[in-house]
């Protein structure tokens, strides 16, 4: 697949993902798209399942869904608020951590750019792109397993983990792509493209697809 056949591609992909599950920080932001819960959420779901990061998400932002009443409530607190999400106690730390660092260096408010969200402890540039994208609703690429997969699946791209993959996307597609490539591909990725026998003959994109290192399909 090639940027034009990309582009081509791309509203037979979104189609079919409207009847796919979307990730939950994009079905939290349907209703609500506050910088801080997204950046929350993206924490928690990081090596953990998407169900497990609703149910932790909804537990925490009941007791605080702000800096201030973060920053307030105990580690103890928020472990057991988001328990069983994969490292919860050092995610409960950093969740104290930079809700204190952002009401000290950024006035409670949470940092609208990538440079800036990477100072805080514990971000990475997947959770800095998504918050940009999600919570701002500013241009990014948020690159994560599936997006990385994918992408060099259809022959898009050839790279060799997520911070590539990112960086390439950027060089190559339109920015009208950038900010909508993670929940789609998220979906696909969970419901069609897996990561071990993808689910070809249901995909609605397999002519553009050169299945790069698929050695098994369904």
């Amino acid at each position: 697949m090639n940027v034009k056949e990309f582009i081509e591609a791309w509203p037979v992909l979104r189609k079919q993902v409207q009847s796919l599950r979307l990730p939950w920080i994009d079905q939290m932001t349907t209703q609500e798209r506050d910088p801080f819960q997204v950046l929350v959420s993206c924490i928690l779901s990081l090596r953990t399942q998407d169900k497990t990061t609703a149910e932790a998400s909804r537990r925490l932002f009941q007791i605080g869904r702000t800096p201030e009443a973060l920053a307030e409530t105990s580690a103890e607190k928020i472990e057991k608020a988001i328990y069983p999400v994969g490292f919860y106690r050092v995610k409960a730390q950093r969740i104290k951590d930079f809700s204190r660092e952002i009401l000290r260096a950024y006035n409670g408010r949470v940092p609208d750019s990538i440079e800036e969200l990477l100072k805080l402890k514990g971000v990475g540039r997947k959770t800095a792109n998504l918050v940009v994208t999600v919570g701002y609703n500013r241009d990014g690429i948020c690159v994560d397993t599936h997006v990385h997969r994918i992408t060099n699946r259809w022959g898009l791209i050839k790279t060799q983990n997520p911070t590539q993959t990112e960086f390439a996307l950027r060089e190559i597609l339109p920015r009208k792509y950038w900010k909508t490539i993670n929940r789609y591909l998220v979906a696909f990725g969970q419901g069609i493209c897996k990561p071990i026998s993808p689910l070809c003959s249901q995909c609605l994109i397999s002519k553009w697809c050169k299945k790069v290192g698929v050695t098994k399909k369904r």
